[in-house]
């Protein structure tokens, strides 16, 4: 007879779950029935937030949900943070639970693992959290969480299951195909206000966020025939390629971008939030718009959310931008048009402003040099708050990390892992400082039992540096940000990773040549000379 807890894997794996990431507890055992007679492929991590944090950067790169299976109290407090950062970014992800059976729920009574309410817990993390009372439950739920996923705004999901549901007999159960579900198209009057006002547009602005990565094709083009200088997000990199002519990069907390988006007469922002670490990473106030706003968002509060619209516009990016796209003239992408002058200007202040991080951009300039089609993900450390502003990519879904939204430590190694499992033909470097390292170092052993090759790119500064900065900045006196620093390489050897300290670039990049596709190279490198001045 079949049990609730295989039925489960059936029908996720019958909608395309291929990948699964959980720790086994007594309390999630029965929902590891089934798993060796799926094709679900499952990876152990070291902790649940790790767990949530894989889950995180395999949907990011997949484009699918990242699915955990998490035991009950302890692995949903410990998943939590993950799925805040989940939350943050609108990253698809179904996290699975036990929760107590069903006669002993809320009773207060000191059963094992037991919490008053898993679920109240979770309401701030996710766009619908549901206990299941009946086995009959499964399938109309778990539809509901792949209709969040795949028609709204992506938002972790969480389903949990009492002991007595997941092993109650479910033979009478048959696996569902899957419904499609359609994202919301614009309404066409609005389409056509937003096109005639960008028609008459002389300077107009585009701003891209994460929410259009999957529309990369149509945002080249749609920037193509706006003439407009185009900013993206932090998870928006790539949608314009290096060296467009009308790529401002992710600048906007920057004063000539700034400059800029006074100066512009209709700016459009889609699929972006206008929040403050991607406008205001210098938490000024100082980003704001002198024309009038058209906003695209497929979330219908967020069009009200930082600044206000005069045309607020409910849609799929994609959709969108293809329907916009109809509606006005075809471009001619010229690096003389009104429109690339306009940016090659903000380029050239822009350059000169970033001089000084001259040996940030030659670290870049080495790891693209030695693997040019790398994706990176990253913590929230010096080399990505420096990569967010100085590295373009050819494609989206190649640079992320935790330093935008949420802002946690400890993200970018299990992310990375993730990503990698997601795409394995991809080289995947994880930038992260020694700091975050040690929020979830344990993941390497992860990433080796997985036989999961990626590039750990270790910033080392001995401490928590930039926070370190930030009070000697507010003369606060430095206090705990000189932590111990351990001996990383013997620690990435004892978990059976390659790991070797970079003495310079050269040898930085004879690292990256000869790495290992089946296990993690740790490289460690100074932040003093020459990778630092």
């Amino acid at each position: 007879m079949s049990t609730c807890g295989e039925f489960l894997v059936k029908q996720l794996e019958a909608w395309g779950v291929d990948t699964v990431f959980g720790i086994p507890g007594v309390h999630t055992v029965e929902l590891y029935r089934g798993l060796p007679h799926s094709t679900i492929r499952h990876i152990t991590p070291r902790h649940e937030q790790g767990a949530g944090f894989m889950a995180d950067g395999y949907a990011r790169v997949s484009g699918k949900p990242g699915v955990c299976f998490i035991i009950t109290g302890p692995g949903m407090t410990n998943i939590l943070t993950a799925m805040a950062q989940a939350y943050a970014d609108s990253i698809p992800m179904l996290v699975i639970s036990s929760v107590n059976e069903r006669e002993r729920l809320g009773l207060g009574k000191g059963y094992l693992h037991e919490l008053p309410n898993q679920r109240a817990l979770t309401a701030g993390v996710t766009a619908f959290s549901h206990t299941l009372m009946s086995v009959e439950e499964l399938p109309a739920v778990l539809a509901r969480a792949f209709a969040v996923f795949e028609g709204q705004r992506p938002r972790p999901v969480h389903i949990e299951l009492p002991l007595d549901i997941i092993t109650a007999p479910a033979g009478h159960l048959r696996v569902q195909a899957r419904s499609s579900v359609s994202r919301p198209a614009p309404a066409l009057a609005q389409l056509r206000e937003a096109a005639a006002k960008l028609r008459a547009a002389k300077r107009p602005l585009l701003l891209l966020g994460g929410g259009c990565v999957a529309a990369q094709v149509e945002a080249r083009a749609l920037a193509m025939a706006l003439d407009a200088p185009t900013a993206l997000t932090i998870n928006a990199k790539g949608l314009l390629p290096p060296g467009h002519p009308l790529l401002l990069g992710s600048n906007q907390s920057l004063v000539p971008v700034r400059q800029l988006a006074l100066q512009a007469d209709v700016v459009l922002a889609i699929g972006t939030e206008l929040g403050e670490t991607d406008y205001d990473v210098v938490f000024d106030g100082n980003f704001k718009l002198g024309g009038e706003l058209i906003r695209i968002d497929i979330d219908a509060q967020q069009l009200l959310r930082n600044f206000a619209p005069s045309l607020a516009i409910q849609s799929d990016a994609r959709l969108a931008m293809r329907m916009l796209l109809a509606d006005l003239p075809a471009g001619e992408l010229r690096a003389d048009s009104p429109g690339a002058r306009r940016t090659a200007a903000v380029q050239a202040q822009l350059a000169e402003d970033l001089s000084g991080w001259a040996h940030y951009r030659q670290l870049f300039d080495t790891l693209l040099g030695a693997l040019p089609q790398a994706r990176f993900v990253g913590d929230s450390t010096q080399t990505v708050y420096s990569g967010n502003h100085l590295v373009e990519l050819d494609g989206a879904r190649r640079w992320f990390n935790s330093s935008t939204g949420y802002g946690t430590l400890g993200y970018g190694l299990p992310a990375a892992i993730g990503a990698r499992l997601a795409e394995p033909g991809r080289p995947v470097i994880c930038l992260i400082g020694d700091g975050g390292l040690q929020f979830s170092l344990a993941e390497l052993a992860s990433a080796v039992e997985a036989r999961v090759g990626i590039i750990v790119l270790l910033w080392n500064n001995c401490g928590y540096g930039e926070i370190k900065r930030y009070m000697q900045r507010r003369d606060i006196t430095p206090l705990g940000v000189d932590i111990y620093t351990p001996d990383f390489i013997a620690l990435a050897h004892g978990f059976g990773c390659a790991a070797e300290r970079a003495r310079d670039h050269a040898h930085l990049a004879e690292l990256l040549g000869d790495a290992p596709q089946d296990r993690p190279l740790l490289i460690e490198i100074a932040e003093a000379p020459p990778f630092h001045p």
